[in-house]
């Protein structure tokens, strides 16, 4: 299990406190990340569920713009708003089981940009 550095942790309880759980944002823009409670297991299924239907992945691989910080929650929060994004925008796009949920804020940071 890999260990989250304090201000990656507080990044994430700082967009968590953020993010409207499971309803659709009446606003031009949201964006689907994954929950905090989705677990390892649950985050790479999300990875691979997405890059299998056509989400462009190349950002999350090594040298992408979206592979640094090197964790599942990034990773698949990334590959979760690509699927959303261009399935529609709907709640089942960003349902993934239960790990996903719903940002008002743009999650994303320096050139790891997430679509919307």
């Amino acid at each position: 299990m890999a260990k989250i550095s304090s201000p990656l942790a507080l990044l994430f309880i700082i967009l968590f406190s953020i993010t409207i759980n499971h309803f659709h944002v009446v606003s031009s823009k949201t964006w689907c990340i994954a929950t905090l409670t989705a677990t390892n297991e649950q985050l790479q299924a999300n990875i691979n569920f997405g890059c299998s239907q056509g989400v462009d992945c190349t950002p999350i691989r090594p040298g992408g713009s979206c592979f640094i910080p090197n964790t599942l929650v990034n990773h698949a929060s990334f590959v979760m708003n690509s699927y959303y994004q261009s399935h529609g925008r709907t709640n089942q796009a960003c349902s993934f089981n239960n790990t996903g949920t719903f940002a008002a804020t743009d999650p994303s940071f320096g050139k790891c940009v997430y679509a919307s």
